[in-house]
């Protein structure tokens, strides 16, 4: 019996962690839209992004049977609260830490790998690498649960700045919110950075949805040489520099084989043009079998957080001193990518290959 009762419980808790991962999933291919201009962080994004399909339609839907009482006060809210992702936001504590997160955890597993202590003095800038086709791991392991991040880095809030379109939506703006995301604009990096007293964190996925058709498992391609924009900022708030790479992102999902010159990346290409977002042919697993389905595979990611690099404020920075700091970390990056590959199924051969 009590053979049976393990095994029961063994079962509902996969399945638990495989409905909060799709929900997830969900936020991201039914919800969410992904800027092909990727994370300049210097400037706002230059497209108009696509509606999200079930925020679009929810919207309608209250407009067209006229609920004046839902969408009055909604856009009095809004009116008001406008701003809000580009001033830290507005994180819930009780949200970020439902155990519901633990399950998202546990699918894979997610872990945060420290490497090395922080000074909550300062204020910091995590890269974050490789974007991965959905950034569950990478994002995941920064953003999911407050009282994990606390443990390795008392006296640290972090935020994790996503592209402006998830906060464009009814609803989804309000529940982006309260799981710790913020904008990343600018103006959104500037206030963060600002902040006296040190202990804030800006973690950015560097590569943005740039990276997103190169994201196959076994290979390591990091859209990064034109991304300066947050090493300018870096400079001009003094904020110290950390990369981080997160091992086994990249193998959560197979993608079609789609190398540069085929018909089918040239296809993709073109529909990034127009639609101002990446369509990668991407499948994994399904609840109940292996082959196919939009859940993740099973497999672990582990997010390393490297050296911090130290930089001095800088109100007004050269292009001299951004290139100088730039190439530094890249330096730091790869340098993270080879300390580490051997750790989590790497072999010594494969290399980082920025571009």
């Amino acid at each position: 019996m009590k053979a049976w009762l393990g095994l029961l419980r063994v079962l509902v808790e996969q399945l638990l962690q495989s409905i909060m991962v799709l929900h997830v999933v969900f936020l991201f291919v039914v919800f969410g839209v992904e800027n092909i201009q990727g994370h300049k962080c210097h400037k706002e994004p230059t497209t108009v992004p696509l509606p999200a399909p079930s925020s679009l339609a929810i919207s309608i839907i209250v407009i067209v049977y006229n609920y004046w009482f839902i969408y009055l006060p909604y856009l009095t809210w809004l009116y008001f609260d406008w701003l809000t992702p580009d001033k830290g936001g507005r994180r819930s504590s009780w949200v970020r830490n439902w155990n519901l997160w633990k399950y998202c955890q546990d699918y894979f597993p997610l872990r945060l790998v420290k490497t090395h202590n922080l000074d909550p003095r300062h204020n910091y800038i995590f890269g974050l690498h490789p974007h991965g086709i959905l950034a569950l791991g990478t994002a995941g392991n920064i953003n999911f649960r407050d009282t994990d991040f606390a443990t390795l880095f008392p006296g640290f809030t972090i935020y994790l700045h996503v592209t402006s379109c998830w906060f464009l939506f009814p609803l989804l703006r309000e529940y982006m919110l309260s799981i710790g995301t913020v904008s990343v604009s600018k103006k959104s990096l500037s206030y963060i950075l600002s902040k006296d007293g040190g202990g804030n964190i800006s973690a950015i996925i560097i590569g943005g949805a740039k990276e997103v058709l190169d994201c196959h498992p076994g290979k390591f391609i990091m859209f990064i040489r034109e991304r300066k924009g947050f090493v300018k900022l870096a400079l001009t708030h003094g904020a110290h520099l950390v990369p981080v790479f997160a091992f086994g992102e990249n193998d959560l999902y197979n993608q079609v084989e789609n190398p540069e010159g085929s018909w089918l990346r040239a296809v993709q290409e073109r529909l990034q043009r127009i639609l101002t977002f990446a369509v990668p042919l991407f499948y994994g697993r399904g609840f109940f079998q292996h082959r196919f389905g939009l859940l993740p595979h099973r497999r672990p990611v582990h997010s390393v957080v490297g050296r911090p690099i130290p930089v001095q404020k800088t109100p007004n920075p050269t292009q001299e001193q951004v290139e100088a700091l730039h190439q530094t970390y890249m330096d730091e990056l790869t340098k993270l990518f080879d300390e580490h590959k051997g750790k989590y199924g790497i072999a010594e051969h494969e290399t980082l290959i920025l571009r």
